[in-house]
């Protein structure tokens, strides 16, 4: 089962300061969470993204778990090449029910992560071998890419950004959802909106949406 977890204000401490940390830290970036790396050594991205205060740096070398009750993390992500701290990462943090995941032991991590084809942050296709080989996830990953840039269209982008201002007025002025429902369906099928997108008139469209919205009864 693939879930998309809501990371918002949620603390996450990234153990490891090397590529596949990096990788893991440019996913949790979209995420709006706070991120704390712990490692003795981090390469230049990630000491990049700690000077620009996107993540916060602690330069130390991981010998045993007292970063758990220091930091009271939501999840804890380890990446070290050290297997014996990675499994008592794991280990530690399922004692105090704290979600887990080692890149080299996806077996007995709580989750993992699956190869992401992502448009505009906008729309995120997950490629997902439950852990099994990531190598190969990645690789279906490149391959199914070029396929989904030929469906998934800009004009797609653009209505959802529309429909996505559009679902946070109807909130507010529309009080039941099947009636918010039948709204923004009617605005995705409308002819005029369709067509002012792929005129390229992407303001004129949001405000035909919302003309949509107030009128409706």
């Amino acid at each position: 089962m693939i879930v998309d977890l809501n990371l918002h204000g949620k603390k996450i401490i990234v153990i490891g300061g090397g590529k596949e940390a990096q990788k893991r830290i440019n996913s949790l970036l979209k995420q709006d969470c706070n991120i704390t790396v712990i490692s003795d050594a981090v390469n230049t991205q990630i000491n990049k993204w700690g000077k620009l205060k996107k993540i916060k740096l602690k330069k130390q070398k991981i010998k045993n778990t007292k970063f758990i009750s220091e930091f009271k993390p939501n999840i804890i992500i380890t990446t070290t090449d050290d297997d014996k701290i990675n499994q008592k990462i794991i280990n530690d943090a399922k004692k105090k029910n704290i979600i887990v995941y080692s890149s080299d032991n996806p077996e007995d991590s709580d989750f993992s992560n699956p190869a992401i084809i992502d448009f505009e942050n906008m729309v995120q296709i997950a490629i997902f071998t439950g852990g099994k080989s990531p190598a190969m996830s990645k690789k279906i990953k490149e391959k199914s890419e070029k396929i989904f840039k030929n469906i998934i269209t800009k004009e797609d982008i653009a209505q959802i950004r529309i429909q996505k201002r559009a679902r946070n007025i109807a909130k507010e002025i529309i009080p039941f959802q099947k009636d918010r429902k039948e709204c923004l369906r009617s605005i995705m099928t409308d002819n005029d909106i369709d067509q002012l997108i792929k005129d390229g008139q992407i303001k004129k469209a949001e405000k035909r949406a919302i003309t949509i919205l107030r009128n409706w009864k």
